[in-house]
């Protein structure tokens, strides 16, 4: 874990965690490659790294367990040209799914959530929030203007 949190999160890989890690750090800003451990064999068995500051860590522990969407990867995106290009890089090789939803080449699930998706989920005009989730609905990346014309009730969106 990093050295400013004792708690972190865990994906078991049955191996490729190095080559994960370095791409994930390299697409997500102020995120950084902590430690390698090297336990012989192959590659390292365990890979620390953080992602905007968050603590993750890759354990090659072989086959035995598979990654599922039961847990994901959230990231914030400040606006639709950050979403557009996290999307692209990290759905490349791997597949799409709904509502911000994907699945990368490595088989670990992320959502990328434009910031202002909460903020019209969570207006106090419940009519327009629900327009906006209706439009989500038809999503696979999200598209911020879309849901946008949608909380506004503009029937061209």
């Amino acid at each position: 874990m990093s050295r400013s949190s004792s708690v972190g999160t865990c994906l078991w890989f049955a191996s490729g965690g190095l080559e994960a890690a370095r791409r994930y750090v390299s697409l997500v800003p102020n995120s950084a490659l902590e430690t390698v451990a090297e336990e012989g064999g192959p590659e390292p068995m365990v890979v620390r790294f953080t992602l905007d500051g968050a603590p993750f860590q890759i354990l090659n522990g072989g086959p035995r367990y598979r990654l599922t969407p039961a847990a994901s990867i959230v990231v914030m995106t400040p606006d639709q040209a950050e979403t557009d290009r996290l999307w692209s890089a990290l759905v490349e090789g791997g597949a799409e799914s709904r509502c911000g939803w994907l699945v990368d080449r490595y088989g670990v699930s992320w959502q990328i959530v434009p910031e202002a998706l909460p903020r019209l989920l969570g207006a106090e005009d419940r009519a327009a929030a629900e327009r906006a989730m209706q439009a989500l609905l038809q999503m696979n990346k999200l598209d911020v203007a879309v849901l946008e014309a949608a909380f506004r009730g503009d029937v061209r969106a």
